[in-house]
Parts: C-alpha cells; sequence; structure tokens
C-alpha cells in the first residue's frame, strides 16, 4: 500500500510539472485535457485528439456516428479492438501511433498514459464490462445503394468533423483531409479501372491499412452499416 502511495505521488508531481502548474494537478483531470487534445502527440503533423473518434458517454451524443466505440466502461475490458488488444495500453496505442502519428508508443510509466488510464478508470463504472465486437470487412464490395436523405444524415454524423462541409470542405478539421466527393474526380488516373464509388468503400472499411486511406481509420460494420454506406453512396453521387 505505501509503495503505491508513493507511486500515486511521484505520479501527481510528474503531471504538476507536465501542465505546467505549480500545483500537482489529479492524474484523471489531466487525462481528460490531454483526450481532447490533438497534441498529445508530438506530430506537428497530427490533427487527431481521442476524441476526435471516441465519445465518453454511455452512448454516443444524437447525430454522431464515430469509428471508434464511446470509451465509457472501457477500462476493465478483458480486450480492445475487437480481441487484437489485451492490454489497454497498447489499445491506446495502436491509435496513437497509427492514426494520431505518435513516433513510439506511449512508456508505461509516462505521465500521459498513467493519466489517460486514471481518466479512462473515471469514466468507467461497470467493473465487469465485457470485449465489444468490431467486425472488420475484408474485401471491399459494392453495396446497394440507399435513401439520399439517410446518406446526409450520415455524411453529417459520420464524415462532416473532418472532412467538412459537402463540396466546399468548409470547417474540416484538417487541410489534408479530403474534399467530398470532388477528391473522386482524380480517381481515375490514381486507381485505373477501379469505380470511384469502389474505392470510397475501400477508404471507409479499412482507414489508412492498405495504403490509400491517408490517415482515416477504418469504419467496422459495428460502426456504419452496409445500409448506412449505401445511402452515403447515395448521396455523394457515387
Amino acid at each position: 500500500m505505501r509503495r503505491t502511495r508513493l507511486a500515486l505521488l511521484a505520479a501527481l508531481t510528474l503531471l504538476a510539472a507536465a501542465c505546467g502548474d505549480d500545483e500537482p494537478v489529479p492524474a484523471a483531470e489531466y487525462g481528460e485535457r490531454l483526450f481532447s487534445d490533438a497534441k498529445l502527440s508530438e506530430s506537428r503533423f497530427n490533427s487527431f485528439s481521442c476524441a476526435t473518434c471516441h465519445s465518453t458517454t454511455p452512448t454516443p451524443a444524437a447525430g454522431r456516428m464515430d469509428s471508434g466505440y464511446t470509451l465509457h466502461d472501457s477500462a476493465f475490458r478483458k480486450s480492445w479492438w475487437g480481441g487484437y488488444e489485451t492490454r489497454l495500453l497498447d489499445a491506446v496505442n495502436f491509435c496513437y501511433v497509427n492514426f494520431m502519428r505518435g513516433v513510439a508508443p506511449l512508456p508505461e510509466d509516462s505521465p500521459q498514459s498513467r493519466a489517460l488510464y486514471e481518466y479512462l478508470v473515471s469514466i468507467s463504472p461497470n467493473q465487469d464490462a465485457r470485449p465489444l465486437p468490431m467486425t472488420v470487412v475484408k474485401n471491399a464490395a459494392d453495396v446497394t445503394r440507399g435513401d439520399r436523405a439517410r446518406g446526409q444524415e450520415v455524411y453529417r454524423a459520420a464524415c462532416q468533423n473532418c472532412h467538412g462541409e459537402l463540396h466546399t470542405g468548409e470547417g474540416r478539421l484538417t487541410e489534408a483531409a479530403s474534399v467530398l466527393p470532388e477528391v473522386t474526380a482524380d480517381y481515375g488516373e490514381v486507381f485505373p479501372g477501379v469505380p470511384p464509388s469502389l474505392v470510397v468503400i475501400e477508404k471507409v472499411r479499412h482507414g489508412q491499412f492498405f495504403g490509400v486511406g491517408g490517415n482515416m481509420p477504418p469504419y467496422s460494420l459495428e460502426a456504419l452499416s452496409d445500409a448506412d454506406l449505401g445511402a452515403l453512396l447515395s448521396f455523394l453521387d457515387l
């Protein structure tokens, strides 16, 4: 118990130094700040924070369709990323390195990883929370087109935060984010012989992992159904 208290005091001292404050900052409070701060990553090219892809309430706010689950009740799950990660810090670092452009994973004893852990614990009241499924579509394939009005709702909920207004990109998260659907005009040259709609499906389903999705995270079937994807394509006139 004494060792635990000493470790906590040391962590709080580190947190105070990291925040530039005269008084120690509670670890969970510091973690909450980091959660919404793109500067958690040292890369000047990063525009993502944890909050870009995750909410922290039991259910996401109305009109929000994130690529990642809400992190409410996430700290005590037995696995993350559909079972591919079995340590919470590894799950955090998967996002940190792959999407936030972190040069190296956050060390276990860093003020940032300790603070994020304490914050996630603070929003995880259920210590028996079960792992959540994440079904990645293996092969990108065409989907049935859906209702255009529903597609507009999907765009606003899932795409607009990063890509901005349709056609103009106004309000997009970063200038590196493509303007939709105008970017598809270049696909014939970049991806010859491939329908532009299939490239968009590839980007949505696999994100950056096949080298065609920039820094975009993937949307699993749980995050975005084929029906909603088909509606989105209708809205994009693809």
